[in-house]
């Protein structure tokens, strides 16, 4: 496997092109979009290494970084908006992306034979590389920060802006929020330290954690900040025991206060008081929306971030044909940037014949899903994620019907194959993490959003067994949720021990009439729709066949605007 380095998850049209194309000629077909903003390639062999590497280097791309213990690729929300703020976050993770990116050159002389391809970095970025002012530099070294050992454990950053919470802001070893001034114009950041989802089965002293408020700096500090939280840990994280060496444990065993005074003696200023923030939002932005600039960008939903067959086909050709630029989001779809007025209908157009349905289309549940790649493609899984999230979601569908739960009902539904957490399963309202062959533990009562850890609710649960389970408990939801309560909050408030005695008492019973074959509706709904036939001389079939094909045609003209 194969993963680039993307801050904000931009892509350049060429880089985009090159990589379609890298897929189908040295990897499996298929492209994947990770949950940090990157690109997967898988079954690349070892002798291609280095036409691929040398190939995406030579076009704008970079995989510099994107495994191995140091900092990752660094999210930030991908949307293209003409805002000052979003504008702001995307060049400080280029930025952050940079000062923490390894020094020595020779990814360089391995992978280009030593032409250094990438531009030069920004000043202020080279200043504070360079500053040791309060030694968290190695003098001499190739690697400044990361000296000889690097960092005990892989290192996340993410930054975003208030309410924006498309990155995840606190599952990452760093979160930064833009802070504005009245005018709209950044004036610093708001700091998280500490999250992190990683965790071993059964292994109590080894969880997830949501990250907490450092405190506030200066945008002219940022890079200085940094470098001194990364030194911290650098030198205090644990390197006995590589469970433990992720920053998380750190600051749970510090605590917060202990932590800010390291971090402030390599910072070598006091870190002034947290700022409040406005409560945190998900968005998907998938669909059209307006830039801001007189353009347009389109939110592509990819069903788990794998693009293949027709769908790869027609995007590329779109991508090639409009010369669009493209951004990776953090929940694994894709974003057509800087779209004239002119091209919307034959895009939309593309995409529909291409299988990539308009959000209006995709289940909600599918929506705000994500799954890892699992099996067969990563050596940790045991056992299905991406493979098997389509047919479970279609399964808990079905489930909600019988129950008489909306279409409009949904949650924030994550997969697994293992408990390392990549597709942050243990923030969803429903998790489901792989603890053995079909099988695995159910996490309840994350936000919708992703401000709150779920907890653990049961173990070794079967697939085969899923309906016995989740039925009683959205049937539950349904009966007993206050005006708008999300399933995550209900789980909390209802408590698990409650949760638990739903499963053991349910049974079977008709809270359900057939309404035509293989469709089930409420009673009411029923009666009320037999009544209106009646009213206008017509079956119910007629009548129901009716209603949907004008609501269809209805919301089918709307697609094709922002």
């Amino acid at each position: 496997m194969l993963r680039t380095k993307q801050p904000s998850g931009k892509v350049p049209n060429k880089l985009y092109l090159v990589m379609d194309q890298l897929a189908d000629q040295f990897g499996i077909g298929t492209l994947r979009l990770t949950t940090r903003q990157t690109f997967q390639l898988h079954g690349v062999l070892k002798h291609n290494l280095k036409t691929v590497l040398s190939t995406i280097i030579k076009n704008m791309g970079s995989t510099l970084g994107a495994c191995g213990d140091l900092n990752r690729n660094v999210l930030a929300p991908p949307f293209p908006f003409a805002r000052k703020d979003y504008i702001f976050a995307q060049e400080t993770a280029d930025k952050i992306a940079a000062l923490l990116a390894p020094q020595a050159g020779s990814y360089y002389d391995l992978w280009v034979d030593g032409e250094k391809i990438m531009s030069a970095d920004p000043p202020d970025v080279v200043e504070a590389l360079k500053d040791n002012s309060h030694g968290t530099n190695f003098e001499g070294s190739p690697e400044p920060i990361y000296g000889t050992q690097f960092l005990p454990r892989k290192f996340k950053v993410a930054v975003t802006v208030p309410t924006d919470n498309s990155v995840d802001i606190l599952t990452n070893d760093i979160g930064l929020v833009v802070i504005c001034d009245d005018e709209g114009n950044p004036k610093g950041f708001d700091i998280y330290v500490g999250g992190g989802m990683g965790r071993t089965h059964r292994m109590e002293h080894t969880f997830p954690k949501l990250a907490e408020p450092l405190g506030y700096v200066p945008k002219e500090d940022i890079l200085y900040v940094i470098k001194a939280i990364v030194a911290t840990q650098r030198d205090y994280g644990r390197r006995d025991d590589r469970r433990m060496a992720r920053m998380k444990y750190l600051v749970h065993e510090w605590g917060i206060d202990k932590f800010r005074t390291v971090v402030e003696q390599y910072y070598g200023k006091q870190i002034e008081p947290f700022q409040e923030l406005p409560p945190w939002e998900f968005k998907s932005y998938l669909g059209w929306h307006e830039q801001g600039n007189g353009e347009h960008f389109y939110g592509v939903h990819v069903e788990n971030g794998r693009l293949k067959d027709t769908s790869k086909k027609v995007l590329r050709e779109i991508i090639e044909k409009f010369n669009l630029s493209i951004r990776l989001t953090p929940n694994q779809n894709l974003i057509l940037c800087d779209v004239r007025s002119s091209w919307m209908q034959e895009i939309s157009r593309s995409l529909r014949q291409g299988g990539l349905l308009h959000p209006r289309w995709v289940d909600s549940l599918n929506i705000t899903s994500m799954a890892c790649p699992a099996l067969p493609l990563c050596p940790l899984a045991v056992t299905e994620a991406e493979r098997g999230a389509p047919d479970i979601l279609r399964r808990i569908r079905k489930m909600f019907d019988k129950v008489g739960l909306r279409t409009s009902d949904s949650l924030v539904i994550r997969f697994t194959g293992c408990p390392n957490g990549c597709a942050r399963p243990y923030m969803a309202e429903l998790g489901f993490v792989g603890d053995g062959p079909n099988s695995y533990q159910i996490w309840l009562g994350g936000a919708p959003n992703q401000s709150r850890l779920a907890q653990t609710f049961m173990e070794k649960v079967k697939l085969q067994d899923f309906e016995m389970i989740l039925t009683p408990l959205f049937r539950a939801w349904k009966l007993r949720r206050m005006a708008g309560e999300p399933f995550g909050d209900f789980a909390i408030r209802v408590g698990f021990e409650e949760l638990q005695q739903y499963i053991s008492s349910w049974t079977e019973t008709a809270n359900t009439t057939k309404a035509g074959r293989n469709v089930r509706l409420e009673r009411e709904l029923v009666d009320n729709v037999k009544k209106l036939a009646e009213q206008q001389g017509t079956s119910v079939i007629g009548l129901i066949s009716d209603i949907l094909q004008k609501y269809i045609d209805s919301q089918a003209a709307t697609d094709d605007k922002p």
